[in-house]
């Protein structure tokens, strides 16, 4: 279970990265916003993946640790509004521009 998380949370980085590294705006918006997937899941996965674990109220020993699920959700907030202010700053870009180019000029052929 664990390879396969940590196997999940690189292709997503990776994937990220390489969207980053494009010199499109709608690229480098879907690379951010796996990035933040991945470090989504890099905190929630802090509080130790386990089955048949009780949350927070309940019977039972162990109980999972809320923190790295405040930790997460507070993130997404986070996330969902970097990515709507990065639409509108990429949209307001190729109105001034007129190209989705990340530099505003077009490559030479």
């Amino acid at each position: 279970m664990e390879a396969i998380f940590a196997a999940t949370l690189g292709i997503l980085t990776a994937s990220g990265v390489y969207l980053l590294l494009r010199a499109r705006t709608f690229p480098v918006v879907l690379g951010l916003t796996l990035i933040s997937y991945a470090v989504n899941l890099f905190l929630f996965a802090m509080g130790r993946l386990q089955t048949g674990v009780v949350t927070v109220i309940g019977e039972g020993a162990v109980y999972a640790d809320p923190l790295p699920q405040a930790l997460v959700l507070t993130a997404i907030v986070i996330g969902f509004a970097m990515t709507a202010f990065v639409v509108v700053l990429a949209l307001r870009s190729v109105g001034e521009t007129q190209t989705d180019h990340v530099d505003g000029q077009e490559p030479a052929q």
